[in-house]
């Protein structure tokens, strides 16, 4: 927006003043995860492992059924945006777990 121009009448009308910077609030960092959470989190994923309907999506995944994989992902989580991210996260995952799987050594031992 472009600054004020001290007059009273027009499309930048209004008093010339300069911007206060506020001290930033506790509210602002809601839904950014800490170190310990997120440690805590990648942790319990490791011993854990997937859920059965997770499982399902990255089979569906792997077929190239992302509709489908949408549609099973909704259902278990109820809405659409929720099914969205999880079908992301799922297909890092899988991504992941191809790259993993390339970069080790490429012969087998006999």
């Amino acid at each position: 927006m472009a600054p004020n121009t001290g007059l009273f009448v027009g499309l930048n009308k209004g008093h010339i003043v300069t911007k206060r910077e506020c001290p930033v609030r506790p509210s602002g960092r809601k839904g950014l995860t800490s170190k310990r959470s997120h440690f805590v989190k990648n942790l319990i994923r490791e011993v854990a492992g997937y859920a059965p309907y997770e499982k399902r999506i990255t089979e569906l995944l792997k077929v190239g059924k992302d509709k489908r994989a949408l549609k099973v992902a909704k259902r278990k989580l109820g809405t659409h945006k929720r099914a969205k991210k999880k079908r992301e996260e799922m297909a890092t995952v899988l991504r992941k777990m191809r790259s993993a799987g390339h970069a080790g050594p490429t012969e087998k031992k006999k």
